[in-house]
């Protein structure tokens, strides 16, 4: 059975549940889901593309304008995947759907006039990857970690936070993903913002980088920081206790625990380090893939981790950062976009100690 068989094979069977004729997949997300990672989207950060998949019980389909109709045959492969393709004239948009869809009970992945709201229902079965989603994922992990080596290495005190963003966004694309998150911050930013969107800010000692780089519609992420001359003691102390805290949420993310009993253990040990309340100014991150978080991780959460599916978890305490993506294996656990001559910290949890990137020191 092929990748896209099977999945729609899980979209029919939600037709089946909830007595449907038809699911109309419109987000950016499900449209690279069900094609193996085709490219539905013009505007990279738009929720909704510039084509639309529907499925049918006995047909699939591409509906899409004659601007993208080329593109989509010529370089997606989705003739291949057995889509027919439905093409309308670009303003006449929406007359080609209407056309396929008269007369049938219909479902989609976000509010649509006359349609079944089924967003809660696909956004499930995206969770857990296929062997072949997981392979593709170690793709986008490898170009992550390449990238953000090669841009950070670059990084020179005096550089804006612009200049450092722009660095990291080419060494991406020069790899054939890419950057829909990319934050870069310099010296007290870095204390004051989580989400630290670049300024004209010019780097004194001290910067963090942040990518979430997107290829095959999969999202890795990945944060490091670095700091020229001596590292101060403070800040060695919250690296060493951000290593430990992400140690406990990888540690623990394996198949059958509860997302709520992994944050309530990461909580603690947040605690444990002397930080009991830095949790609570940022998330902590969650199940990856097709979107940078497909859920965030609380303390309320009541999914439960299963092999095939990926995490990014990246705990914060004022300063500093530790972020990676991750693919829950059923032996273990793989760090998707670990950079292989980084600095290291060895935090211990859950029986098994990992390597968690420490501050660049230059």
């Amino acid at each position: 059975m092929t990748e896209i068989t099977a999945k729609l094979d899980l979209l029919r069977g939600l037709l089946a549940v909830h007595d449907l004729d038809a699911i109309l997949l419109r987000r950016v997300a499900n449209f690279a889901w069900l094609t193996d990672g085709a490219t539905g989207y013009v505007n990279t950060a738009a929720d909704f593309g510039a084509a639309s998949l529907l499925a049918t019980r006995d047909c699939h389909y591409v509906v899409t304008s004659n601007i993208e109709a080329p593109r989509l045959e010529a370089e997606e492969s989705l003739h291949a995947q057995g889509f027919r393709f439905q093409v309308e004239p670009w303003h006449k948009s929406g007359q080609a759907l209407a056309e396929l869809t008269r007369g049938l009970r219909l479902g989609a992945d976000a509010p649509h006039p006359a349609a079944s709201d089924l967003s809660a229902d696909v956004n499930r079965l995206r969770l857990t990857l296929t062997p072949a989603e997981g392979e593709r994922f170690r793709t986008v992990g490898r170009i992550c970690a390449e990238a953000m080596n090669a841009a950070i290495r670059q990084v020179r005190p005096g550089m804006s936070e612009y200049a450092m963003a722009a660095a990291l966004s080419r060494e991406t694309q020069a790899r054939g993903a890419q950057p829909i998150v990319l934050l870069a911050a310099a010296d007290e930013r870095i204390f004051r913002f989580r989400h630290p969107l670049p300024t004209d800010k010019r780097l004194e000692r001290y910067a963090i980088l942040v990518l979430g780089a997107r290829k095959f519609g999969l999202v890795g992420s990945i944060s490091r920081l670095i700091h020229f001359g001596p590292l101060p003691e403070e800040l060695r102390r919250k690296e060493r206790a951000c290593a430990q805290i992400d140690a406990v949420f990888i540690g623990r993310t394996r198949p059958g625990a509860r997302i709520a009993d992994i944050f309530q253990a990461a909580v603690e040990t947040y605690a444990a380090e002397g930080f009991a309340d830095e949790w609570q100014l940022h998330h902590q991150g969650g199940a990856a893939g097709y979107l940078p978080r497909e859920f965030v991780g609380s303390p309320t959460s009541d999914q439960v981790v299963q092999a095939g599916q990926a995490y990014a978890w990246n705990p914060s305490i004022s300063g500093v950062k530790s972020e990676d993506t991750i693919l829950i294996g059923p032996a273990g656990n793989e760090i998707l976009t670990a950079i292989p001559d980084w600095p290291m910290i060895a935090a211990t949890a859950a029986g098994q100690t990992w390597q968690r990137p420490a501050i660049l020191q230059m």
